[in-house]
Order: structure tokens, then C-alpha cells, then sequence
């Protein structure tokens, strides 16, 4: 960082980051634990965090979470729209995202072949 705008650069795309973990809508929520962490999740989560903001899709909320006791499918993305049953997609990689925030999170598509379980209420 050189310059000054450099530095407004850094704090908006880090306040876009920020707001998408508190604003309302579609949830995606991904497992942050440690073994989601050792099989790449924070990666994962920087790639969802980047696309989003990049195509400024709104009323998204971004979380973690802990492990919940399936380690062999990690990294773990859970995708819960409004109204929708919760989907949870297993092996997630950082290049999964586009294709799961295009078709899932804009356009309400489960992208099957990633899906290792559904949640209906």
C-alpha cells in the first residue's frame, strides 16, 4: 500500500465484506471448524466473500460455523434461500463458488452434483 488511495480501496472492500456477514436474505453458512479449516475452508470462504461482492449481490448473509461431525465431506457450504430447504454441499473447493453463488444463490438452481444433504422443516 502506497497511497492513500490504496488505502479507501482496502477499508471499501473490507467494509463489503463485513456487511455481508449482517445483512438479511439468503443465508451461506460454512464449517469453519478445524477440520474444515485443514481441508481449506478459509479459502473457500474468502472466494464466497469475493464473489459476492464482486457481483454486489445483496441481502446475502455470510457465517461460520464449527464442525458438525462430517470431516470426510469437508469443506462443508450450507445454502439456506428464503422459504427454501437447507442444502448442504460437501467437498466444496474455492473454485465450486462461482458456479454454487451463480446458480444456487442467484438463481435458485441446487447444483446436484456437490449436494450431500437436504434439510426440509
Amino acid at each position: 500500500m502506497k497511497t492513500i488511495e490504496d488505502l479507501k480501496r482496502l477499508r471499501d472492500k473490507v467494509q463489503a465484506q463485513t456487511n455481508l456477514r449482517h445483512s438479511s436474505g439468503t443465508q451461506v453458512i460454512v464449517g469453519m471448524g478445524t477440520c474444515g479449516i485443514a481441508a481449506g475452508a478459509r479459502e473457500v470462504m474468502s472466494a464466497l466473500l469475493d464473489e459476492i461482492a464482486k457481483r454486489k449481490i445483496q441481502n446475502v448473509i455470510v457465517r461460520q460455523t464449527g464442525c458438525i461431525g462430517i470431516c470426510s465431506k469437508e469443506v462443508l457450504v450450507d445454502v439456506v434461500r428464503p422459504g427454501e430447504p437447507r442444502i448442504t454441499y460437501g467437498n466444496v473447493t474455492k473454485s465450486d463458488i462461482p458456479r454454487i453463488v451463480t446458480e444456487h444463490i442467484v438463481n435458485g438452481c441446487i447444483v446436484n452434483d456437490l449436494v450431500i444433504g437436504k434439510i426440509t422443516e
